[in-house]
């Protein structure tokens, strides 16, 4: 097999290729025309953050079976393209937590001490020290934005040294977080607390700009460390914070343009460190990152199960087509239910009833959770669905059952909070129609897809009509209306496919009528969601 690196990686990954008989060529200056024909007879490809690749680029690669990140962000990488083409895309997720989860905690040290700046002065011949009186981080209040894997190696690392641990993160459960010694808690409360703030999440439309003006005032003398992703962090803000007081300092491994801009107004401000994209660039991490994602490529090519897939489950060819409407369905069911979940998610069970539970159910099964994962932008498949889970302490349970008491198969949903729960099913009506059947006990008949406005409400007349009117006074056409009630006079729920999203003033109109509990606006197939 041929395989072509175009990023530059660690030789001992290169060397278990070649031991394996596999040709290996790497060119690493390649773009353009030259880069397409390159990949043009190659089984694997394998790049860092410096190769875009590209829907073009894979349409070239007719015999590509693999593109191997070596290393975690895979925002290079059109994923749904390659799932196209039939080309696994696998990462490195673990080679490179301890380096940035070290990187971290030494540029924390490096703003509270201000290392970088007394060292600047020094060499210049300054003898500075009355000049920077620094913050001991034993007793003070680390707040963690993302309680991931480097997210929980920062913690571990700085609990150790005597920090006391407030974390926000919507998808780790309460007993995870206890376990590393951390209280969870929401953003500004976060935000309110931390003497020194610390950032883990992956850049999504809802981190963009995470943590600007206002969620800056609220650190209040503190310290930001961000060396997740740029752009999570206002650069501009920041600089501001710094240079007026309102921060002790930062420090920033990620930018939103990289290279950082000569004109970056971070630069101008004493007491920001900046290093460029550092957190990886360990030998240890180098070494680890390139012997993981070999061994993916050589398990592609033999066929086996490759660990860190990211759009890769496999199963029995002849099993898929009976299979393949409810992965679908799941997705959706998980998607509805944690959008429609008051609360902290704790546990995740997916129920099959019918003939679906006769079938091989993994690829279903991780269908549902990457649903549930969906709005935290989390890569989940049949390989790592239930890893991801353990690791935010999220209980998974799977269930069958061979009967069915009115669907001839039934794939249920339900996602668990601290005080509630939520179980959205769906069906396959004539071979090739899919539904959800329930939500939360309700029996609807809604369509799968698109946009959705769930209103849960009280069972009166004229409330139907009043979400109908207000719908239409803002322009929204609802394309079809599934109603339920639990008994004359109770609660109600009204599910709506709609062909816009609705806006926050009819949400706010609607809510200040007594008898809407709540709307929820929930987007599928790839549409931006929101409630």
């Amino acid at each position: 097999m041929n395989v072509l690196v175009t990023d530059p990686i660690a030789d001992v990954g290169l060397d278990r290729l070649r031991e394996a008989g596999h040709e290996v060529e790497t060119e690493y200056e390649l773009t353009g025309d030259a880069l397409r024909e390159a990949v043009a007879d190659a089984h694997a490809l394998i790049v860092r953050s410096g190769t875009e690749v590209t829907r073009e680029l894979l349409a070239a690669a007719s015999e590509l079976r693999i593109v191997g990140r070596a290393g975690i962000g895979v925002d290079n990488i059109d994923i749904d393209a390659a799932t196209d083409h039939g080309v696994i895309v696998a990462n490195a997720p673990e080679g490179n937590v301890r380096a940035a989860a070290e990187h971290t905690v030494a540029m924390a040290f490096a703003s509270a001490r201000s290392i970088p700046q007394a060292h600047d002065r020094l060499t210049r011949g300054e003898w500075a020290k009355g000049d920077y009186l620094g913050t001991e981080v034993n007793g003070k209040t680390l707040g963690v934005v993302g309680l991931g894997r480097v997210g929980q190696e920062v913690a571990k690392r700085l609990a150790a040294l005597g920090m006391e641990l407030v974390a926000y993160d919507p998808y780790i459960s309460e007993e995870r977080a206890d376990q590393l010694g951390a209280e969870l808690a929401e953003l500004d409360v976060v935000l309110d607390r931390a003497d020194i703030l610390t950032i883990h999440t992956p850049l999504t439309p809802e981190t963009e700009g995470l943590i600007s003006d206002d969620e800056l005032a609220r650190l209040d003398g503190g310290y930001v460390v961000n060396c997740a992703r740029g752009g999570i962090v206002d650069e501009p803000a920041l600089a501001a914070a710094v240079e007026d007081g309102t921060l002790a300092g930062a420090a920033l491994d990620v930018f939103g343009e990289e290279p950082l801009p000569a004109d970056s107004p971070l630069l101008d401000v004493d007491g920001i460190v900046t290093t460029p994209h550092l957190g990886a660039s360990t030998s240890a991490a180098q070494e680890h990152v390139a012997t993981s994602i070999a061994e993916q490529v050589l398990a592609a090519f033999a066929g086996e199960p490759v660990v860190n897939a990211l759009n890769a489950p496999s199963m029995d060819a002849a099993a898929f087509p009976r299979v393949e409407p409810y992965i679908g369905i799941a997705e959706t069911a998980g998607e509805i239910a944690v959008q429609l979940l008051d609360g902290r998610l704790e546990a995740i069970e997916i129920a099959y009833e019918g003939d679906i539970a006769d079938e091989e159910i993994d690829l279903v099964t991780a269908s549902g959770l990457k649903g549930v994962f969906e709005p935290s932008q989390l890569q989940v498949n049949s390989v790592n669905a239930q890893e991801i889970a353990e690791e935010r302490g999220i209980e998974v349970t799977e269930s069958k059952r061979r009967q069915s008491d009115d669907f001839q198969s039934l794939v249920t949903v339900t996602v668990t909070g601290e005080s509630d729960s939520v179980a959205v099913c769906g069906t396959l009506f004539n071979d090739d129609d899919p539904r959800i059947v329930r939500i939360d006990g309700y029996r609807v008949d809604a369509i799968p897809g698109g946009q959705m406005v769930i209103a849960r409400n009280t069972d009166e007349p004229g409330v139907i009509g009043l979400l109908g009117s207000v719908m239409g006074e803002y322009d929204i056409n609802i394309a079809g209306m599934y109603n339920a009630r639990e008994t004359i006079g109770g609660a109600a729920l009204t599910v709506y496919n709609v062909d816009h999203e609705i806006p926050a003033g009819a949400r706010e109109q609607l809510l200040a009528d007594d008898r809407i509990i709540d709307i929820t606006y929930i987007a599928l197939d790839g549409i931006e969601r929101g409630r």
